[in-house]
This record gives structure tokens, sequence and C-alpha cells, in this order.
């Protein structure tokens, strides 16, 4: 079930009104859905700064927790991110917790908002996966001066993204989905995004698919902004793209956010707290608001958001806007939430709000083993190892490390790039090795007794920090190669 009624037969949403200037945006959203005549108990609970400020390292307390647990949707404020104490973000804690995996976020020109480009006609969604890649936050200070950050990419986190995306043009009406990755440098885990996408493609022969190589795809976004349609992208990829498409309509003012799980979904403004502007009455709830007629449309109250995208239009229209449109002539906060509520039941004859379907949302198999290979072999590995000599002093101990056992030293890799053998490079080295080593037995599978033998022998000549099986899945590698690698 996506949402719960109380015993009154109102919908139950979590209201989390947020930080600064979160309370003003987030009443203004609550007094225009009220006056659209939606029924909805609201639960108030909440989230952020003064949450870390008591000592909760996450900024979120378990009565928050235990009511999204409960109503299954919640309405949430911009929460901060304080400095010099807490630990993750608010933001972030909750989207993990409930395993929020998409983050949808529209961009829609809307009237009287002046920008470079105003009259093209933008009206776009940018689908990004929301809890893996490199914002899984796993990061290691490998030796004093190298730093690693995992990116995690899982075929399962992909699918559903990519599956969502199309449900969303689907929803829609929406002709097109672009798939922006990196997938001509990360073949593997962008590579994962690219070829999922291709494979669902074909369920969807309705929907015109295309492939496009993200920073391709941040440059056509500033020149043709108007031929995307939905881009589905991963975590941090998304993160930057969907600020920058906002930045085309007018800023995160007009940003709104939905993150959905397959159990759970949090709608939210995506602009920051804004702590100097709180309680002067200056800010601009439409972020809030707009993302409040997504969840009106999950709570299946397609008339009210309907009404509700229409009276904000109207009111843009009207002239009616607040200081992050233009400083001369606005208005506040509260007389712009009066005047969208005296706007409900009108409509613009010029501009038009885009007709929406119940988002079809498909759970996949629960299984953590989601892919399961016929074979799999291991033929080598990885092992990295911190030392301040030279690739041509290394190298040789490292060969002689491994002399007489079942593993031999293929190369040593610097930061991505072959330095031993040497290539005739002239690569600045660092103190963090890549030693790539394989068995001299291309036919046989390496074991970790052998592994561990190996690591025990290289532990008594130099300090290793980290180890890589390389693996092959039905016969595909399932690593990749060093730049200057055979």
């Amino acid at each position: 079930m996506k949402y719960k009624l109380d015993s009154n037969g109102r919908k139950r949403v979590t209201l989390i009104a947020g930080d600064g200037i979160g309370p003003e945006v987030a009443n203004a959203t609550r007094r225009i859905i009220e006056a659209a005549g939606v029924a909805i108990a609201w639960e108030e609970r909440e989230a952020g700064a003064e949450v870390f400020k008591r000592g909760l390292p996450s900024g979120v307390p378990p009565e928050t927790i235990a009511s999204i647990r409960d109503t299954r949707v919640a309405l949430k404020g911009p929460l901060e991110t304080p400095v010099g104490f807490g630990e993750k973000s608010a933001n972030v804690t909750l989207r993990k917790l409930f395993e929020t995996y998409a983050n949808i976020r529209p961009v829609r020109e809307l009237p009287g908002v002046k920008t470079p480009f105003a009259g093209r006609g933008i009206d776009l969604v940018v689908v990004r996966e929301n809890v893996e890649d490199l914002y899984a936050g796993i990061e290691h200070m490998q030796t004093p001066g190298v730093a690693q950050c995992l990116k995690l990419m899982s075929k399962k986190g992909c699918e559903r993204i990519v599956r969502l995306a199309f449900e969303v043009a689907v929803a829609e009406g929406r002709k097109k989905v672009h798939c922006a990755t990196k997938a001509n440098i990360m073949k593997l885990t962008e590579g994962l995004m690219k070829r999922t996408f291709e494979a669902v493609a074909k369920e969807y022969p309705q929907i015109e698919a295309n492939h496009i190589i993200i920073d391709n795809c941040a440059h056509q976004a500033v020149r043709t902004p108007e031929q995307f349609d939905v881009i589905v992208t991963s975590n941090m990829n998304g993160d930057i793209l969907s600020d920058l498409t906002s930045g085309l309509i007018g800023g995160l003012g007009f940003a709104p956010g939905a993150n959905i799980g397959d159990e759970v979904a949090i709608f939210e403004a995506v602009h920051g707290s804004a702590p100097k502007y709180a309680g002067k009455n200056v800010i601009n709830p439409s972020a809030v608001l707009l993302s409040g007629t997504m969840m009106l449309r999950h709570l299946d109250e397609f008339a009210a958001a309907q009404a509700i995208e229409n009276a904000l239009i109207v009111t843009l229209e009207q002239g009616v806007y607040t200081r992050d449109v233009s400083q001369s002539g606005s208005v506040g906060t509260t007389e712009f939430t009066d005047q969208i509520i005296k706007n409900l039941g009108k409509r613009s004859e010029r501009w038009t709000t885009r007709d929406h379907k119940p988002l079809n949302i498909k759970p996949l198999d629960a299984a953590r083993d989601y892919v399961r290979p016929k074979s799999r072999r291991t033929i080598g590995a990885d092992v990295f190892v911190e030392s301040p000599v030279s690739p041509e002093e290394l190298g040789p101990s490292l060969e002689a490390v491994a002399e007489g056992g079942a593993l031999r030293l293929k190369m040593i890799s610097n930061r991505g790039t072959k330095v031993y053998p040497t290539t005739g490079g002239m690569t600045d080295c660092v103190d963090h090795w890549r030693c790539r080593f394989v068995l001299r037995d291309a036919a046989a599978t390496l074991d970790d007794a052998t592994l561990l033998a190996l690591v025990t022998k290289i532990a008594s000549k130099h300090r290793w920090m980290h180890i890589e099986k390389l693996e092959e899945f039905d016969g595909e590698a399932g690593y990749t190669r060093a730049q200057g690698e055979d």
C-alpha cells in the first residue's frame, strides 16, 4: 500500500517543516493543499539542525522514522546540514533509511520567470538514482596522501531506476528517454547502467530510447534543452545535472523533487534552508508547493494537483511573484500564497499543465544475489601496496616475492596508468600502487589459500592495504585494464 488512511478517511502524511525558511514554505504548501479540498491527516515531525544540536548524529529522531515507516508518505521542507557537528546529511539519511532509490526532478518553464531560456518551452524530467554510486559514501585514506571512494553500482539498482524512468515517461505522456552515463570511461560501473538501459528499452517500443555521454548531455542541456523529455542517470551525475537543468527555468525556487521507493515516498524541495531569510516572509514557496503536487498525484489526488498547478501558473501570469523572480514589484510569501488560493479553479489560456496517469512502480526480485552467473573463475588479484620506492625498484621486488609460486606479477599501475614494466611514459607517481598478479596456468582457478600465501610474502617486504580478486563471470572479465596495459 503506497499510502494509509486515518479513522476519518483522511490520507496520512508525515510533515517535516524543516529548518530556516522551511516552516514558512511548508505552511504555505499546507494551506494551499487544504484550500484545494484535499483531506490530509498531517503528522508533524522534525529532523535537521535542531536534532543535530541535541546530539543525535543522524539528525533524524526515532519518532520521525517511526512516523514515515507508518504513513509511507512524507512532505519535507529544506533541512540544514550543520558544519562542525553532526554526521551524514539528514536528507541523505532519510533517503537511505527508506530505500527511496529514485529522485525525480521535473524541470518546466513557468510564465513570468525571466531567464535566458524563457520561451524555449523547456519541459523535462531528470530521474536520478538516489542511494548508490559514489554517494554510498564508502571512503578510505589508503595511504596518508591517497584517498579512495568506492563507486558502487548494482545491476538491480540500474534496472529499477531505468524502469522507473520509462514508467515516468508513460505516466506523463512523454516520448523520449535519454540515459546519460560516463560509460566511455567507467566501462563497468557506468557501463552497467548503459547496458541495462539498452536491455530495458526493448520493453518500451513506444518510447524513443537514446544513450548520451553525461558531459555531452550537460553541453546539450544548455544549447538545446527543449530536445529532452526524460533523462535517467546515476547518482552523482544526476545531482549535478538536475541542479543545472533547474537553473534553466529560474533556479531552485521552482525545483520540486520526489524521492520514490517501493515502500515509501518522500517529497521535498531541493533548495537550501536559507537561514538569513527565515521569518522575513520573502521566500518563494513554489518548489515545496510543486513537490506537494507530486505528492498529491502519489496519493491519487490528480484533480487537486492539476488545480494547484493551474493556480500557480495563473498567479505568475498575473504578475504576482516573490523576490527571487524580481525584487521590483515582488510580494511576500503570505501574499503569494493567498493569491494562489484565490486562483484555485482558474486556468491559463496560454499555458497548459501536463496530464498524468498513475506511476507504475514495479518492485524487482528481492533476492540479494540478483545476478546469478552460470560460471565464474578467479584468475588473479590486484594487491594495492603503499611504498615510497620507484616502480623500477618495486617491480623486481614483487617478482622475487612471487618467484616459484602459482601467481606472477603482470604489471603495476599508479593512479590507473601502467608504470611497470615501463611503457616509456612520464607518469608522476605517488606511493599508491596497484600490483596485478595473475595465474601462470591460464586454465587454472585461484584459490584463497594461494592468494593469502602471496599476500603474506608481500607483507614481509611491503605495506599492503587492499586486495581485489580478478573474476571472470560467464567467460567475461569482471575487471578493467590499466592505461597502457596489454
